[in-house]
């Protein structure tokens, strides 16, 4: 999937069916010249609901029509004869979609689940025919209930990734390299800032057939919770991952100062966030020998207070291990 082809915030207009009018019909046969009030209801209009689909990654499929509305309920008719419910509309949607009014900013639900079905705008419910209302007093009702009028809503589509295990850091720290060879995605890898636009999904094959996903997001920066660089744009998708490791360089100037600033950044964003689990990976370690590996351990052991370990994606080292150690946090 290309940065163009992911879209994951979506401004979208729906619009339900109109409940369908109940008949004013007076029943009149040849021999039954005042057989009295037989006008049926109006059917119920159409419902729109979003509908969560595992198969789905993206808001993609929205990104040129955004306009939506169901169908009116049909109307009454003789013989106490209901009209049709108008045909509902689903819009499937990936798993882990916010839908808020676009109005307050309200939050209306969130789809986790697959099949999982929420209406967002509620079909008009049918009249009433005049059959209804005939009393003794009134056995000729000449009047019908008309249907409830449809439900127009502005909504905001917010997708927040799914996946077990989030990879954070500063931009170049070599998270796409690694989703690259730890899964079969394929991101862009680039020897500069920023080239992870959007997060990248990939599923990480462990032993007897098991597997879990794991997302690369966007690099943060300082100031990234106060909306700079890609800021809002990417913090969201951190919210639901279960795990989160970071990933920084071996030759940052300050392994424990950068891991302090991501910290910090995902603090002011929502506090929440710190109860994950997380784990470090000194990522490019093939740049180091064995005796300043084992100094810098020292160093980190007295100043981390998170389990980490060394990794080269491009070198292979580590990378079973830190599969290894992933798996075990998952499951804990």
């Amino acid at each position: 999937m290309t940065d163009g082809n992911f879209v994951d915030y979506v401004k979208m207009h729906v619009t339900s069916g109109n409940g369908g009018k109940g008949s004013m019909h007076l029943l009149r046969e040849k021999y039954n010249a005042k057989g009295g009030p037989d006008g049926g209801d109006g059917g119920r209009g159409g419902h729109v609901i979003l509908r969560g689909n595992k198969n789905l990654w993206t808001l993609f499929h929205y990104k040129l029509k955004r306009h939506f509305k169901a169908e009116h309920g049909g109307n009454g008719s003789s013989n106490r004869s209901s009209g049709a419910d108008g045909q509902d509309v689903y819009l499937d949607v990936p798993l882990g979609t916010v839908v808020k009014d676009s109005l307050t900013n309200e939050v209306l639900f969130e789809i986790t689940e697959h099949g999982e079905e929420r209406i967002v705008a509620e079909g008009g419910k049918g009249g009433r025919g005049n059959w209804h209302f005939k009393s003794p007093t009134n056995q000729t009702p000449r009047y019908a209930q008309p249907g409830i009028p449809c439900e127009e809503k502005d909504i905001l589509l917010e997708l927040k990734v799914l996946a077990d295990v989030g990879l954070v850091g500063f931009p170049n720290a070599g998270k796409s390299t690694l989703l690259s060879v730890i899964t079969s995605a394929k991101p862009k890898i680039g020897d500069y800032e920023f080239t992870t636009l959007k997060p990248n999904l990939g599923i990480v094959e462990y032993r007897d057939y098991r597997s879990f996903v794991m997302a690369d997001i966007p690099g943060i920066i300082e100031g990234a919770s106060e909306g700079k660089g890609l800021g809002h744009y990417f913090l969201r998708h951190i919210e639901r991952n279960s795990t989160l490791l970071f990933l920084i360089p071996a030759d940052s100037p300050d392994i424990s100062k950068e891991y302090d600033i991501l910290l910090n950044e995902l603090k002011k964003y929502n506090p929440e966030l710190l109860d994950k689990e997380r784990f470090i990976a000194i990522s490019k370690s093939d740049m180091l020998d064995d005796e300043l590996m084992e100094e810098m351990s020292i160093e980190l052991k007295r100043d981390l207070d998170t389990p980490f370990m060394f990794i080269s994606s491009v070198a292979q080292l580590g990378i079973v291990e830190l599969k290894d150690k992933l798996w075990e946090m998952l499951n804990a």
